[in-house]
């Protein structure tokens, strides 16, 4: 996908770019590339790929509806390289985003770009999901949490749902439909107080499918959520 495809796209479906924010989209490519030499950030390195599987990858949430202008605090879960969060953030500046990734040199890479980018209300934290769950600066208080590829259900229930007000909403982007997933969540869905309430299988523009699963909280999470960490993979609820 050219750039010029994707602005294309986005207009196509009611979010034509500024200037600027074609920009920032140009910037952010130039960066991941450049970084991306230093330390691995991606696999995808040529222009067309980025702009097809992470920035319009990234958008789905907003493209399928799931994601509004409405001022939202946004917790994204093993960003990585910023995918979905900081494209998100670029197409509705009026998110405010909160990543948190356990390497270091990622969160470096990050919190470079958005300076250069000039994105405001993004903050960036270096640990363990497990961790900052546990703190009440963090547990209980955002609106959406978003994970992109992080991990099966099962586990990623446990590392993101603490981290939602009731009626919050955590959002997966998956590369494909997996029902076994799901069906092997389902306990641990259970045990979190939460409900996938939406399941939407999509196409990206060169046909690859993807999924958004929509999860939400239905009540406080029991205390002893998320447990220590590394049990969430190692013990799956």
């Amino acid at each position: 996908m050219k750039p010029e495809e994707f602005y294309t796209a986005l207009e196509a479906q009611g979010f034509p770019l500024t200037d600027r924010q074609k920009e920032q989209f140009a910037l952010y490519f130039t960066r991941l590339a450049e970084w991306n030499e230093k330390i691995n950030l991606t696999a995808i390195v040529d222009e067309e790929g980025v702009y097809l599987k992470h920035f319009y990858d990234s958008l789905a949430p907003i493209l399928q509806g799931h994601l509004t202008a409405v001022p939202t605090r946004l917790l994204d879960i093993g960003a990585g390289a910023g995918f979905p969060s900081l494209p998100m953030k670029i197409l509705l500046p009026e998110l405010d985003v909160t990543i948190i990734d356990s390497l270091n040199k990622r969160i470096q890479f990050l919190t470079h770009l958005a300076q250069e980018l000039q994105l405001t209300q993004v903050h960036f934290y270096h640990g363990r999901a497990e961790d900052f769950a546990q703190d009440k600066n963090f547990r209980a208080q955002f609106d959406v949490v978003t994970a992109r590829a992080v991990a099966r259900m099962q586990i990623l229930a446990e590392l993101t749902i603490p981290f939602l007000k009731v009626k919050g909403r955590l959002i997966a982007l998956k590369a494909s439909n997996a029902e076994d997933e799901l069906s092997q969540a389902k306990q641990a869905l259970t045990l979190l107080f939460a409900k996938v309430i939406e399941k939407v299988d999509y196409l990206l523009p060169n046909g690859d499918p993807r999924t958004l699963t929509i999860v939400e909280k239905k009540k406080e999470t029991p205390n002893k959520y998320p447990r220590k960490a590394g049990m969430p993979n190692k013990r799956p609820l």
